[in-house]
């Protein structure tokens, strides 16, 4: 009985320990091809049950923006912003940093539907989280 009284309480303890993996992703560079690596690397992510966050930053913003034409990439021939619509999709966090919004002159309506400015002190919050992976890209 002793036995099993530690064995529950071991597993109370590992339960509470527990925690599924978080994945920070801080996308920046207007490449296409940059972008849609960390869209990718995104997509697995989430695939492998892990909370994902993704940060779009500079002229990665404009990923975001709702009407802009992007580059098709190989081998699915689906655009950054299809990608990204995807993630949102499938339940990923999508901001736009702080700046991008006054910086370009654009709107949070001018964004796609899921993707919302982002608060520098949630994301400060969210980064320093323990067990956060981040990718920069």
């Amino acid at each position: 009985m002793k036995h099993l009284i530690a064995l529950s309480a071991a597993s109370l303890l590992l339960a509470g320990t527990a925690h599924a993996e978080e994945l920070f992703v801080n996308i920046h560079s207007g490449n296409a091809m940059a972008q849609g690596a960390g869209l990718v690397l995104a997509g697995q992510a989430l695939e492998q049950k892990a909370s994902v966050r993704v940060l779009l930053c500079d002229a990665a913003g404009d990923v975001a923006v709702a009407g802009k034409e992007g580059t098709k990439l190989k081998p699915r021939d689906v655009t950054p912003q299809q990608m990204l619509q995807g993630l949102i999709k499938n339940g990923a966090k999508v901001e736009v940093c702080a700046l991008y919004l006054p910086n370009t002159g654009r709107q949070p309506t001018d964004l796609i539907p899921g993707v919302t400015p982002a608060k520098p002190a949630d994301v400060a919050a969210h980064l320093l989280k323990p067990g956060v992976k981040t990718l920069g890209f």
